[in-house]
Formats: C-alpha cells, sequence, structure tokens
C-alpha cells in the first residue's frame, strides 16, 4: 500500500483522558503541537478528538509496538500524566481506492 513503507503497519492509538478537562486544557497546544510533528514527519495519518471529549484517537504508522510507545512518550498528554494510551496494531487487509 502506497502509504505505507516496507516493515511497516498501522496502529490506532486510544487515548483516554484520566483526569478532569481543566487539566487536559492547558496541555491541549503542546499537544497539538506534538501531533503536528507528527504529521510533517509521516508518521501520522489520521487524528482528533472522541464525542464526547473523553480522550482522542490517532491513527499512526510505524514498525512495532515499541516504537509507537517511544513516540508517545513526547506527547505531552503522556508527560504530565493526564491521559491512559491503548495501542492496537493492525495489517490492512483492505484499504478504500484513495489510499491505495
Amino acid at each position: 500500500m502506497a502509504f505505507l513503507k516496507d516493515g511497516e503497519n498501522l496502529f490506532v492509538i486510544d487515548l483516554t483522558y484520566i483526569t478532569a478537562l481543566e487539566t487536559i486544557d492547558p496541555l491541549v497546544a503542546p499537544h497539538t503541537a506534538f501531533i503536528e510533528r507528527n504529521y510533517a514527519a509521516g508518521l501520522f495519518l489520521a487524528s482528533g478528538a472522541k464525542v464526547p471529549r473523553t480522550g482522542g484517537v490517532i491513527i499512526a504508522r510505524g514498525r512495532s509496538v515499541a516504537d509507537i510507545e517511544d513516540l508517545i512518550t513526547a506527547d505531552p498528554f503522556h508527560m504530565a500524566g493526564v491521559a491512559r494510551y491503548k495501542i492496537t496494531e493492525f495489517i490492512p487487509g483492505n484499504v478504500a481506492a484513495a489510499l491505495k
């Protein structure tokens, strides 16, 4: 698939806030900068807030869960300990024509 390099898979990074939004809100701008850096690096493919606002979801590409875990350590939400992360790796068996 054109958007994956050899040896890469896709990852769903599911963030769940573990503190009040009043604690999250001051970290949104630095978190957004983290997200933008990873789009620029070609690692993030999609991202956004959950509805209701209990966290967020990121679709990333990478080589291993360990690589994604390392990447997440730079997220200001992670550094502040305000979110829990669940990482699910998957091999895309089918994609929309626009992604081929």
